[in-house]
């Protein structure tokens, strides 16, 4: 039986590659530990696919900054370039917010079996996150993408009619009516739709899951906990913005405001944009993995409140859920054989040798009374 934290009292604590949180429901403050302790546990592969994904995001922020601003940013001696300058900022702010939640819905697919891993104990060999995830791999692409479109374009159809209305060059007080309710709208449900589907990011990589399927699959795990997963994510990014946009970011903003403050010139430009960029990649990579850890415990924590998954493995003996367990999991005689060959009806693929992607196939989670739909 669990101990007084949850955790198996034998097992649990010791087993290898285990996280320190208890593989049971979560709570919002195990879930941000959890996502820490999941880069701990494997630095290297958390990081290094962080700053991979950083790279991008931040190089295509910063080249798209030279070319949109430029010099002129340098030279606001008018109203005119002065607005054109601010426009410019905030399209480009708006685009790297964009990158960077793009990213962290990346990363969480990618980091998601290494915390599935580490939340029931097996071991983590080198670059086995992707080998569990790579299979997959385009449609976690195109997942995410999903989430990003269809957020954003919640956000963008309650402002079309005072886009249209300024475009006519209507009324301005109608004009202001509609850009008071459109906004307000569009962020409300860019929020909600967002919250709604994130989890089909790590669905897609641990259930194999299509791309519909995964987010018809996220709005299952979501019903009735909009508001907890909502406020798990708010607090994330809370921890985020701070890090991110102030504490990583200040040496660097110290250095190209002593050596590049009263500059000026492309040379000058180019250099102070560079440790900016530099900056921003640095800071970046450090809290992606961070908010992109929440996601999978999230999702994690969903199947345990909603479908029982911590207790189902439990009662197979997977090793660190039971006092006793054997060295490889006891799965269904059904999963084995579909680790070992890669069928199960003509429907499965091959999964590796160890079934850790069986244990996340909802196709064989039971269905009857007492598996924790109430949690």
């Amino acid at each position: 039986m669990p101990g007084p934290d949850g955790r198996d009292e034998d097992a649990g604590a010791d087993a290898p590659g285990a996280l320190s949180v208890p593989f049971r429901p979560l709570s919002v403050s195990e879930m941000l530990d959890g996502a820490i302790a999941g880069i701990r546990r494997r630095p290297r592969t958390s990081l290094g696919l962080s700053v991979a994904i950083s790279t991008v995001i931040q190089v295509t922020s910063s080249v798209a900054a030279y070319f949109f601003i430029g010099d002129e940013a340098r030279e606001e001696i008018t109203p005119d370039v002065l607005l054109e300058s601010l426009g410019a900022q905030l399209t480009l702010t708006v685009l790297g917010l964009v990158l960077s939640a793009y990213g962290i819905l990346l990363l969480a697919g990618l980091l998601s079996p290494i915390l599935g891993r580490g939340l029931v104990g097996m071991p983590i060999a080198p670059k086995q996150a992707w080998r569990d995830a790579r299979p997959r791999f385009g449609r976690l692409v195109t997942t995410s993408a999903a989430v990003m479109g269809i957020s954003m374009g919640a956000l963008v159809l309650p402002v079309v009619p005072f886009l249209l209305l300024i475009a006519a060059d209507a009324n301005p007080g109608l004009s202001a009516a509609a850009a008071v309710v459109g906004f307000p709208v569009g962020i409300g449900l860019m929020v909600w739709l967002y919250i709604l589907f994130v989890l089909a990011v790590p669905v897609v990589v641990l259930e194999r899951e299509t791309v519909a399927g995964a987010l018809r699959r996220a709005v299952t795990l979501s019903k009735g906990r909009w508001f907890r997963t909502c406020g798990t994510l708010l607090a994330a990014l809370l921890i985020t913005v701070f890090m991110g946009f102030f504490a990583l970011r200040i040496p660097f903003l110290f250095v190209q405001l002593v050596f590049f403050g009263d500059s000026s010139g492309a040379d000058s430009t180019m250099a102070a944009l560079a440790v900016d960029t530099l900056g921003r990649i640095v800071s970046w990579s450090v809290v992606l993995p961070f908010d992109a850890g929440v996601i999978a415990l999230l999702y994690m924590d969903r199947r345990m409140r909603r479908e029982g998954f911590d207790l189902e493995l439990r009662v197979r003996g997977l090793p660190g859920t039971a006092p006793g367990a054997s060295a490889t999991p006891a799965l269904p005689v059904a999963v084995q054989e579909t680790a070992d060959t890669g069928q199960s009806g003509g429907a499965r693929e091959p999964q590796g040798d160890d079934g850790f992607i069986e244990l996340w196939r909802t196709g064989l989670q039971p269905t009857g009374p007492g598996t924790g739909a109430n949690r």
